[in-house]
């Protein structure tokens, strides 16, 4: 795939090798930049282009992606989706097809060059062909939260100018029609699951939607194609926004496209053969990356989850699809690993045996791979075929090639409680800002805790290290991004005046240039003696102490010491609110501890002492691997109900929003100091 051409901006340079299209050959697939930036939403880029390498790749369009998968592998299955019980399944032609009719609606809805597409709702195959269907057709594919309340939702259609926004159903509808008379560019909202029950001439059901493109001819679609070059922006990834408004990430069609084939040499493909299960919020750089453009790299299918998978069913879909892949948030592996221990607990006294032997050699396996001696210890066969291969049968996991962590922190506990299933997780480090990945872990390169190597064509500096080597990691590559929409300032402090994209976060390599992630400049807590402390491995250290304990948040930012705020594990509703209910492990914890309670509101209320006396002495056990004083923690307090997304204490991929919880129990906090003043 390699071409050379001098001067990244002018393809005439030298000509760039084109790929064979059929209906539109753009030879020249770069428009003219004179910036490594931009904050406008038809203003192109200059791209990090290298004289050699991965980096040196002709860039291309998402149209010229898709049409070379088409042309190689367009009878295989891409998207296969479960309608009344049975799976559905859209080859790459089809697939292709529907993206193109897609693109016809949007322009006979009269979607303008560079404006918008909202879309909201959970991952399905509309979801892709409306995201598809738009770049295709000019405009700015852009994935709303579902969990978004109206006014969010709100500010990311305004903000990305949308004319069509895309609802999954009623519910989401409703969020839309609240806000609909504050959207003037707003022309039009199509609904993909259902009817929706009111009536208006704006409204579309899926079905009409894609019937209105039907008298679109092709050359004006073809005509929309063709103007479209690979340095310019083609998606839209909001930022959560856990302070302050969401900004919109401009990806081009070059950072998706160059990310998505780089990433893919790092994996051990064979095209048309690859599984994936797609049920990560697609409005999220990760779900996007892999669901969507890694696919299309290798020609995979994408099985479609259920809309309660992270209530429960994605189990079942993981067994029907049997991924080849599998990228899981931290907090789906920490509820497998749940889930494994509660079903480990209730079985017989031999098989737990045979259990705790076989993982005690999965772990040494996999700890002397993991170090590259490759020493096979004895029984490791036996305990393959007694209970690893069973395990990942259970799963869905038996065909699962790489199983890849990220989007948040991973406990040392879940990372090794794998690795002793001989299923070791790959953790993937990187930002909306890069495309997604920028390190990669793979299953014959990877070091726990590290976050894996930094990705072929791509650098990595530490900015102001300090005596042990931490510093700002800062990222250059093609999956760099454009710019923030309409945010020059915020745009200046993302990317330095060499083009650099500075992550907010700390870390080291270490003498094989893997990446160690030390901490977040904007999470350092900086006490009142001016000590500057990393929270998340004390608040890992004591989740692993205190097993019974599900969120833990700590405190002490410009105060005289540190203190807590825990949660205890219970019971989620179905709508991903927590409950007052013990789950299993927490019941199974009070048990161990005589402790009759089974509600989180007894174990406050009677303070139970040998729930407390636990916390304490987990707590003091952290406390005396503390590498000061001032990194002890003094005081903590136990808090009614646990974080979520439903709550707003969790971002969309469960990361801790610390400046929202810290404003939410502001009185508790202020009561902890209080109390130490007088």
């Amino acid at each position: 795939m390699a071409g050379k051409s001098a001067c990244p901006c002018c393809p005439t340079a030298e000509e760039p090798r084109v790929i064979p299209l059929s209906k539109t050959n753009v030879a020249a697939s770069v428009a003219q930049a004179d910036q490594l930036w931009s904050t406008s939403r038809n203003k192109a880029v200059q791209l990090r282009m290298e004289d050699s390498g991965l980096a040196s790749e002709t860039p291309v369009t998402v149209h010229q992606l898709f049409l070379e998968t088409v042309e190689h592998y367009g009878d295989y299955p891409a998207l296969k989706s479960k309608k009344e019980g049975q799976w559905e399944t859209l080859t790459w032609r089809q697939y292709y097809e529907q993206c193109r009719t897609a693109a016809k609606g949007f322009l006979k809805l009269g979607l303008e060059r560079y404006h918008g597409v909202g879309i909201l709702g959970f991952n399905s195959a509309e979801w892709f062909i409306a995201d598809i269907g738009c770049i295709l057709a000019g405009g700015l594919a852009t994935g709303i939260y579902t969990t978004n309340s109206p006014e969010a939702c709100q500010y990311v259609a305004a903000n990305c100018e949308a004319n069509v926004l895309v609802v999954e159903n009623q519910k989401q509808l409703d969020k839309i029609l609240q806000i609909k008379d504050h959207l003037p560019h707003l022309k039009a909202i199509v609904q993909y699951t259902g009817e929706p029950q009111q009536k208006a001439p704006f409204l579309y059901t899926w079905a009409d939607f894609m019937k209105l493109g039907e008298d679109v001819p092709d050359e004006q679609l073809n005509a929309r194609i063709d103007s479209l070059r690979a340095n310019e922006c083609c998606t839209l990834i909001y930022t959560s926004g856990t302070t302050g408004n969401p900004k919109g990430v401009m990806l081009s069609h070059d950072n998706v496209t160059w990310t998505a084939r780089t990433a893919s040499t790092l994996v051990d493909f064979t095209y048309t053969s690859e599984v994936l299960v797609s049920y990560l919020p697609l409005s999220h750089v990760a779900a996007q990356m892999v669901d969507m453009w890694l696919s299309m790299v290798f020609a995979g299918t994408v099985y479609f989850a259920d809309p309660d998978a992270l209530k429960g069913s994605l189990g079942n879909t993981l067994k029907e699809a049997r991924p080849t892949y599998f990228l899981g948030v931290p907090r789906v592996w920490e509820k497998m690993q749940e889930k494994m221990k509660s079903v480990g607990a209730k079985a017989s006294p031999m098989r737990k045996r045979v259990a705790d032997w076989a993982k005690s050699i999965g772990l040494q396996y996999n700890c002397s791979a993991m170090n590259g001696e490759n020493a096979v210890p004895w029984g490791f066969m036996l305990a393959n075929n007694l209970v690893f291969k069973k395990v990942r049968a259970v799963l869905g996991m038996d065909r699962c090639k790489i199983c890849f962590t990220g989007a948040a922190p991973i406990t040392r506990d879940t990372l090794e409680y794998f690795m002793s299933l001989n299923m070791p997780l790959m953790e993937l480090y990187g930002m909306s800002e890069s495309s997604g990945p920028h390190t990669v872990s793979v299953n014959n390169n990877y070091r726990i805790p590290s976050c894996g190597k930094v990705m072929p064509g791509c650098k990595t500096k530490l900015d102001n290290p300090d005596k042990d080597g931490n510093g700002e990691i800062c990222f250059w590559g093609r999956h760099v991004f454009m710019g923030y929409l309409n945010m020059p300032d915020k745009t200046a402090e993302a990317l330095d005046q060499d083009g650099w994209l500075h992550s907010g976060d700390l870390g080291k390599h270490d003498d094989s240039e893997f990446l160690y992630i030390t901490g977040r400049i904007k999470e350092l807590i900086i006490t009142a003696g001016g000590e500057n402390i990393p929270p998340v491995p004390i608040e890992d250290a004591l989740k692993a102490e205190v097993p019974i304990l599900s969120n833990v948040m700590l405190i002490g930012d410009k105060l005289k010491f540190l203190s807590m705020l825990l949660t205890l594990k219970c019971v989620v509703d179905d709508n991903g609110e927590p409950t007052d209910e013990l789950n299993p492990e927490a019941l199974d914890f009070c048990q161990q501890n005589g402790v009759t309670a089974t509600k989180v509101s007894e174990i406050i209320a009677n303070k139970e002492p040998a729930i407390y006396t636990a916390i304490q002495e987990g707590l003091e056990r952290v406390n005396a691997r503390a590498t000061s004083n001032a990194q002890k923690v003094q005081k903590w307090v136990l808090v009614e109900r646990d974080f979520s997304v439903v709550g707003g204490e969790l971002g969309p991929t469960m990361k801790l929003r610390r400046p929202i919880v810290a404003k939410m129990y502001e009185e508790t906090i202020n009561e902890i100091y209080a109390v130490a003043k007088q």
